[in-house]
């Protein structure tokens, strides 16, 4: 049997107003993936709002799931890839998007190993809902729908670009956060059912502390230009140059290095002689971190919508490949978001740039997380599982 995962450490998904639940006794099965934290987060947010529902939910790792040799390869392949300059950039945009060769078999190797665990798993608990938030879920999801007529299969993927791997002809309903990615969907799939909803944020960013009670916590004078700094939960980019730079120039920089323990060990030296420089390993104080920033320096991701949430303006560092080009693009359509290249004199420049032109922070947050859960539902109403939210 694969490993649950427990919720993460940063908080609830998302918090709504009281409701009815509709689905008492109904199933979720959640297939995320434990390549960064991305998908772990969706998954999170997604079972939240089930459970709100009336759901029982679950939630694998479909790489776990492979079985250990397998699923390791794989994260060690990956990071491989990204580890070698513009090799992932290359199997992304000529074999994953277009679906490729590669790309085939990439899924072919994936689903010899996770289809019979998953099977196994539904024949012990069947679910009434199948969501994916891994691609290699949704092709193991696929290939054993014909198995289980009554169960809905859906996919979530918050990628702009929606690559061959996300998308399988047995898949009952895809959640997407953009226009663009349903095309993408429709490149495969011209039949699909797709709903566009919000990328869900969770409730802590939606009740920051204000910016001066922040500073307070961390030390950084009232008066101060500062900046959060951060790549993931894997912290890619020139974190500590970048620090340093930064803290020369006389800018307060908060570097988050996520789970990455030896850039996180950097981080701390650098501050030991650099008092303006203030270092975290993984956290739950994002939303804390990002109320005492000017500015939130990042690669493209959820942390994007979290800011947005807070109300702080992004600087994108270039520094994923892959998708994770695809998917600047699109926080740089959204707006209140400029793109910086990764070496540390484009990155200084850039950020004092934007801190000039950076306007107070607001004092109030951006949105609320109804959006979400109503665009949940409706999604859900069209497979006929949505209660009227």
């Amino acid at each position: 049997m694969a490993d649950e995962m427990a919720d993460g450490p940063t908080g609830g998904p998302v918090a709504v107003p009281a409701r009815q639940p509709q689905h008492a006794g109904k199933r979720a099965l959640l297939l995320s993936g434990s390549l960064g934290m991305g998908h772990d987060v969706m998954a999170q947010a997604c079972a939240h709002s089930l459970t709100l529902r009336g759901f029982s939910t679950r939630t694998l790792d479909s790489l776990r799931m492979m079985g250990g040799r397998a699923g390791a390869m794989g994260e060690a392949v990956f990071r491989g890839m990204l580890a070698v300059p513009g090799l992932y950039d290359a199997v992304h945009f000529s074999q994953m998007r277009p679906g490729g060769p590669l790309a085939r078999v990439i899924e072919a190797t994936a689903s010899r190993f996770l289809v019979p665990r998953l099977a196994s798993t539904l024949r012990e608990q069947p679910v009434e809902l199948l969501l994916s938030i891994f691609a290699t879920g949704a092709a193991a999801a696929s290939r054993i729908k014909a198995e289980h007529p009554g169960m809905i299969t859906a996919v979530f993927c918050t990628d702009v670009c929606v690559h061959r791997l996300w998308v399988h002809d047995n898949t009952d309903l895809y959640l997407v956060t953009s226009a663009t990615a349903a095309r993408f969907v429709r490149r495969f799939h011209p039949q699909a059912r797709i709903a566009v909803v919000p990328t869900p944020v969770r409730q802590p960013f939606y009740d920051p502390p204000t910016q001066a009670a922040a500073r307070a916590a961390l030390g950084i004078p009232a008066d101060a230009r500062c900046v959060l700094l951060m790549s993931g939960s894997w912290g890619l980019g020139p974190l500590v140059a970048g620090a340093r730079a930064l803290a020369e120039s006389g800018v307060w920089v908060i570097a988050v290095a996520g789970r990455n323990a030896s850039l996180e060990a950097r981080l701390r030296g650098l501050a030991r002689t650099r008092q303006q420089v203030i270092p975290f390993g993984f956290t739950d104080r994002i939303p804390e971190l990002m109320t005492a920033s000017d500015l939130v320096v990042t690669s493209s991701g959820d942390t994007c919508s979290e800011a947005r949430v807070i109300g702080r303006d992004l600087l994108l560092l270039d520094v994923v490949p892959g998708h994770g080009r695809d998917n600047l693009q699109l926080e740089l359509d959204r707006g209140r978001a400029d793109v910086t290249s990764a070496d540390t004199a484009s990155l200084r420049r850039s950020v004092l740039a934007a801190l000039d032109r950076t306007k107070p922070p607001s004092v109030r947050v951006v949105g609320t997380p109804d959006a979400w859960e109503q665009a949940f539902g409706a999604a859900l109403s069209q497979v006929e599982l949505g209660n009227g939210w």
